[in-house]
């Protein structure tokens, strides 16, 4: 069983490309896991604040799970 659901949301630290700024936290919605290789696949779901040149909403990008910091099911990010 797949640690990460299709349509779950993690937050994700990434680090600042820069020196001397701080990282920034950011939510990708999943796609896929692989367990194996301890990597989950998914869209980011924010816009980047110090990560924009390196960053964009929308892109497709694999985690490490090590870089996860928070998941929530997918009914438990949104309100209606």
């Amino acid at each position: 069983m797949a640690r990460y659901d299709h349509g779950d949301y993690i937050k994700v630290e990434f680090d600042s490309s820069d020196n001397g700024l701080p990282g920034e936290w950011m939510w990708l919605r999943v796609h896929h896991c692989d367990e194996e290789r301890q990597l989950v696949f998914g869209t980011l779901d924010n816009e980047p604040v110090v990560n924009t040149e390196d960053l964009q909403l929308g892109e497709e990008l694999a985690i490490n799970y090590s870089k996860v910091r928070e998941h929530r099911k997918r009914w438990e990010f949104h309100t209606n």
